[in-house]
């Protein structure tokens, strides 16, 4: 279709396409009118037709004449409603029709309105700008404002409603969907009485063409009932995700029957006429449906965000299960969690002296990044299995913790000043991990680096030592946008474990660990039980170190690949770096250098911690459908408390806020969250 002139009137349109009898099936007049129309006085408009009945007449007729014989279940069974059953192919569909619309049967509504509005948003949004009495009136002059009761339409209607209840009936009888709502079992499939309702409806239609439901009628009732029964059995489902996982497959299926009866249930709403005026009300309410359907039907941010909302929940509500053991109360807790980071700081310092030794090897750069990885892989698990600390893996779990307590139901009436002074908990919790980290890097580095110049007669980390000292000069080097690079691996990892434990609780793994056959009769039932239990606590802490290794190690040589300057800093190893390239130099440097180096350690720390914390709130406010705006009292409570009690942020202070704060935490942990 060719593009008209933007400057041309609705009147000149009407004179050049309709003073006379049209008898086009050609779309380009009905396209220029629309066009000409929005520009401009809608009022002006009707006044032309009501003092033009021979131009009214004549678009009337062509307007019938372009609509005879064209079916629109395509636009109400198709329009905005998921294609496909997994999420990258329906990204994949969604993005080529964006660039490259599909070929549709011309012989269809879908088809005339893909070619009359190249923006049925922006043609939604004007039609309901529009006074109601003015459309009312609009759609009376074309003749079709009681075309719902019109009985092709009701057949198209009933038909749609049909072909979309087989579609959800055979989707619920998967074995995989039904496993998801095992409260279900004990009671009649309500798919299966909403698709007999259907058909029941259809071949009464067939019978009575001029049936005409109420909202009294016992058949709409049983639908509407239904309906909601199955839309019952989706939310059921969803909320059984937190206790038997889910799948991208299953987040899909149940996303499309969703929006399958939600859909069944609007087409029918259509076809319940009480009174007069509900007839032109319907018909306008069908001609909205069917332009919003189009509209949103290749949407790609409700996709994504339809898509991932339920996935990125429970990656986020089994980090906040694990995230609430990084927040200490007492004492005692928090001299732990320093000893428990110190144990990460020993063992991070020996990998310092490791990947230095690594880089002397002579190899190929995928050598190195091997290499580094399993140095990296390898330590960390060392951390996790030995219980230890790394302070950067906590921001990740303490945000999800964080973002949950925050939106339990059960808190909406919380005293902000305890939730604050949770917050202090969590920061101190952070602090002393920092300083165990640190504090046990910097000396056992140097400590090992020393006994090898002891040993070998020769100082390995001379040669190195320019290097490890520019890199923690933030002004010489990209250190804070390499800090940045390690606190989004940090957020990775987290979703990797969130991930590894959905996945976990959702293909049974522990299960069938225990229930393994070969697995009891060779090394004994208890053996077996004791491996599930290992399994299930430990098996997504490993994944995630490991892979967390992974990234760290193989970034430089990938950037070196590419010829980009990408490295990592994290917070414990800049220390450990310091303390090789201070012994490097033999202790000879000057006061900048030191300085600035020691200056950088914290800095790097405090971007590990900005960027994987943020990342990670942003992920859990999304999950649980929050956002920054609702929790901005909380914020001025937090900067509030911060002024008034500076040192509880940083030092276990007693306070007679401790009880309210652990109690506001341990209800949100024990209750097992229930969003869809």
């Amino acid at each position: 279709m060719k593009f008209f002139n933007s400057s041309t009137n609705f009147e000149s349109v009407l004179k050049k396409y309709f003073s006379f009898k049209n008898e086009t099936l050609s779309l380009e007049p009905f396209a220029e009118f629309l066009e000409s129309i929005k520009r401009s006085d809608f009022t002006d408009v009707l006044n032309f037709f009501r003092n033009n009945p021979d131009f009214t007449e004549n678009f009337k007729h062509y307007i019938h004449n372009i609509f005879e014989g064209r079916p629109f279940n395509l636009s109400l069974t198709e329009a905005n409603i998921l294609s496909e059953n997994a999420f990258f192919p329906e990204l994949k569909k969604r993005i080529l029709n964006k660039v490259l619309p599909p070929v549709e049967k011309e012989k269809t509504v879908w088809y005339l309105i893909d070619n009359i509005s190249l923006r049925p948003k922006k043609d939604l949004e004007y039609l309901h700008n529009l006074p109601e009495n003015e459309v009312n009136e609009f759609l009376t002059i074309l003749g079709v404002s009681d075309f719902i009761t019109n009985n092709n339409v009701k057949k198209e209607l009933v038909f749609s409603m049909n072909i979309l209840s087989w579609r959800v009936t055979g989707m619920a009888m998967e074995v995989e969907v039904v496993r998801m709502a095992p409260e279900y079992r004990n009671f009649d499939n309500p798919f299966l009485a909403l698709q007999n309702e259907l058909e029941g409806l259809a071949a009464e239609l067939e019978t009575n063409p001029d049936l005409q439901l109420h909202s009294k009628d016992s058949r709409y009732k049983q639908i509407k009932i239904y309906t909601q029964q199955c839309q019952e059995f989706v939310n059921i489902a969803f909320k059984n995700s937190s206790k038997y996982g889910i799948s991208g497959k299953i987040n899909q299926s149940l996303l499309k029957i969703r929006q399958q009866t939600e859909r069944i249930y609007e087409i029918v709403k259509l076809l319940v006429i009480n009174n007069d005026d509900d007839v032109i009300i319907k018909s306008k309410q069908l001609v909205f449906n069917i332009l919003s359907y189009k509209s949103h039907k290749n949407n790609i941010s409700e996709l994504i965000n339809d898509s991932t909302r339920l996935i990125s929940h429970l990656i986020t509500n089994h980090t906040a299960e694990t995230g609430s053991h990084y927040i200490t109360s007492t004492k005692k807790e928090y001299m732990k969690m320093f000893y428990k980071a110190s144990g990460g700081g020993i063992i991070v310092g020996a990998l310092c002296v490791l990947k230095m030794l690594y880089g002397y090897i002579p190899g190929s750069d995928f050598s190195h990044a091997f290499l580094y990885s399993m140095n990296y892989a390898m330590g960390f698990v060392m951390i996790y299995l030995m219980s230890f600390t790394l302070a950067t893996k906590q921001p990740a779990m303490t945000a999800a913790t964080m973002t949950k307590v925050l939106s339990e139901e059960g808190n909406s009436k919380r005293n902000n000043t305890e939730f604050a002074h949770l917050v202090s908990k969590l920061f101190r919790s952070q602090f002393i991990a920092f300083v165990g980290n640190v504090a046990l890097s910097f000396p056992i580095a140097l400590a090992i680096i020393y006994g090898l110049d002891v040993f070998f007669s020769q100082n390995l980390a001379a040669e190195r030592s320019d290097k490890l000292l520019k890199d923690l000069d933030p002004f010489q080097s990209k250190a804070i946008l390499h800090a940045s690079i390690a606190g989004f691996y940090l957020f990775i990892s987290g979703i990797i474990s969130g991930n590894i434990g959905n996945n976990s609780v959702f293909y049974q793994i522990p299960e069938r660990i225990a229930k393994n056959i070969s697995i009891r009769k060779l090394l004994g039932a208890k053996f077996a039980k004791s491996l599930s239990k290992y399994y299930a606590k430990n098996w997504p802490g490993i994944v995630s170190n490991f892979w967390f290794g992974v990234f760290l190690g193989t970034t430089a040589p990938v950037g070196l690949f590419f010829g980009l300057d990408l490295d990592i800093r994290h917070i414990t190893f800049a220390a450990g770096n310091f303390a090789i390239g201070l012994y490097g130099k033999d202790f000879s440097v000057d006061s900048y250098t030191f300085w600035i180096s020691f200056f950088t350690v914290f800095l790097i720390g405090f971007f590990n911690f900005l960027v994987s914390f943020g990342l990670s709130m942003f992920l859990a406010f999304r999950s649980r459908k929050l956002n920054f705006g609702q929790v901005s009292e909380i914020y001025k409570e937090i900067f509030k408390y911060f002024f008034n009690h500076p040192f509880k942020f940083f030092f276990p202070l007693s306070s007679g806020l401790d009880k309210k704060a652990d109690d506001l935490m341990s209800n949100t942990m024990s209750t097992k969250s229930e969003d869809h």
